[in-house]
């Protein structure tokens, strides 16, 4: 195969996700009857995408991975220079076709699953662009081409999560998600600078070789591979970085497999096993692993032990495996950690697509109870049921501020911006029904819609529109219809006494004999 055609991979659901929005735009797959042809796009994306990387896998077992391939030179700057490159080694061919595999089954779920849903197009268009984004993490040669998958993954979750926009708990969990993964993405923005600074390149060919001949300093190799930990850390939903994925499941269960249970939950751990040359050239990041994971996994198995619904529990249940991967990488066991991240993500998507019919199966009436031990030591319940306060810690460092921001710049919006532009303000606006129905009522009124205009240009565009408002206002809107609406009138009867002539048959042959005439 041409190297070129390996950007197929993560081309094919691209290209899926803008037919789809294609045809949503022109109007040739929206509603009930465009669900057929969405399906179809985007199934036949996703396997077509995974058979490729099975071709791959079975190439790289017979005949040995082709490793890193520059396919063409992407960004220059000077003396930096960024190659369009793929790393087709093991790891990532293995879990390529793990991912690949749960992306399709995932899809396919969801045709039946999401049948007659107002946002059906929307799901598979951000479903198939989120499975562009993590094969462009898992199949990336760079670190910065990686990045961009990574940002397109967090951005088709928070779409997701916030899928029933119309609930406060959807956008509120989807703005929770954004912010603590922006957080962690400055980590990851931080080891490209270095990388950048320090070696002059972001491909990971150059980042992962042997550093001992002092290309760089341990502490700078050290900084670097910590801003991509960090990232790494976030993304899986780690401690302390554990209280945004528990309020992610707003989403349909399909999204829900891919996102926190198999697929992208395991994007921090990939990304730590790609590190793997850099954490053995630093040992103290070994042994920050090794304390992280093991505090995740106390989380995780407290956290479960007071959960009454089963997608909460799952993800609690995640977040332990994910612990004992981090350990088995702080250990170095970096083979055991890419075993049990390839059968956690299998069994984790096979668990919650199965999460809405599992209690029907099963005919649990409710939640098993607290075990006794557990209520005994009631410091350590509330800290469970609490989730070690996360959520408020989280709240109070990252949510808050965020939405403090948002409100500055909407104030500045609407007092800076719209005086500027002559725009009307946002306070003439109905934005609630109760507003509504107190204009209707005359108990509400608005200031004129015309906006103060600034400058020559912007004044003599106020005027304009104050004469038009006038005649509006004073020939068209009085009672009565004023002159105008009076002259109207009667120009509006005679055209009807006109077609009443015309309908009639002996006036209608006179036309048509006139027509013939003038033709003629």
């Amino acid at each position: 195969m041409p190297n070129e055609l390996l950007l197929l991979i993560p081309g094919f659901p691209f290209l899926a996700a803008v037919w789809i929005i294609l045809g949503f735009i022109f109007g040739w797959n929206r509603g009930e009857k465009g669900e057929r042809e969405t399906a179809f796009v985007a199934v036949t994306a996703n396997t077509l995408s995974l058979l490729i990387m099975l071709g791959l896998a079975i190439y790289d077992f017979t005949h040995g991975a082709p490793g890193y391939v520059a396919l063409f030179p992407w960004l220059q700057s000077g003396t930096y220079q960024v190659f369009f490159s793929l790393m087709l080694d093991t790891l990532s061919l293995s879990f390529g076709v793990v991912m690949a595999t749960i992306n399709l089954l995932a899809v396919r779920f969801a045709v039946n699953y999401l049948h007659r849903e107002a946002g059906f197009q929307r799901f598979f268009i951000v479903m198939s662009l989120f499975s562009c984004a993590m094969l462009l993490i898992v199949l990336s040669g760079s670190a910065l081409l990686g990045f961009i998958g990574w940002e397109m993954a967090g951005i088709s979750s928070y779409m997701l999560i916030a899928y029933a926009w119309q609930r406060e708990t959807a956008t509120e969990g989807a703005t929770r998600a954004f912010v603590t993964n922006r957080f962690g993405d400055t980590g990851y923005l931080f080891g490209m600078f270095i990388a950048f600074t320090a070696l002059g390149s972001t491909e990971w060919n150059v980042l992962l070789q042997d550093h001992d001949d002092e290309s760089i300093s341990g502490m700078v190799l050290g900084i670097m591979t910590m801003g991509f930990m960090l990232a790494a850390l976030v993304k899986s939903s780690q401690f302390p970085f554990s209280a945004w994925i528990t309020r992610a499941l707003e989403g349909p269960t399909p999204s829900s497999a891919v996102f926190y249970g198999a697929v992208m939950v395991h994007a921090g751990i990939y990304l730590l096993l790609r590190l793997e040359p850099l954490i053995e050239q630093v040992p103290l990041l070994g042994n920050i692993l090794l304390l992280i994971g093991s505090l995740t996994v106390l989380y995780g198995w407290l956290g479960a032990q007071v959960q009454t619904d089963i997608k909460s529990s799952l993800i609690f249940s995640t977040q332990q495996q994910t612990g004992l991967m981090l350990i088995a990488i702080g250990l170095g066991w970096y083979t055991v950690a890419a075993i049990h991240m390839g059968l956690h993500a299998m069994w984790r998507a096979y668990q919650f697509l199965h999460s809405p019919s599992f209690l029907q199966q099963t005919g649990w009436q409710a939640a098993k109870p607290v075990p006794a031990w557990l209520r005994k030591q009631h410091w350590l319940y509330t800290a469970a049921l609490q989730r070690f306060w996360l959520v408020p810690l989280e709240n109070w460092l990252l949510v808050r501020p965020t939405e403090a921001l948002a409100r500055e710049a909407q104030a500045f919006d609407s007092r800076v911006v719209d005086r500027m532009t002559g725009t009307p303000s946002h306070s003439n606006m109905l934005t609630t029904f109760a507003e509504l129905q107190a204009f209707q009522q005359g108990k509400l009124r608005l200031e004129s819609g015309i906006g103060k205009g600034s400058g020559v240009l912007g004044k003599l565009m106020q005027w304009v529109a104050e004469q038009m408002e006038w005649l509006e206002d004073r020939l068209l809107l009085k009672k009565g219809g004023g002159a105008l609406g009076e002259r109207l009138r009667q120009l509006g009867e005679n055209l009807d006494l006109v077609e009443e002539l015309l309908s009639q048959p002996r006036y209608l042959m006179v036309l048509i004999a006139a027509t013939l005439a003038v033709i003629l």
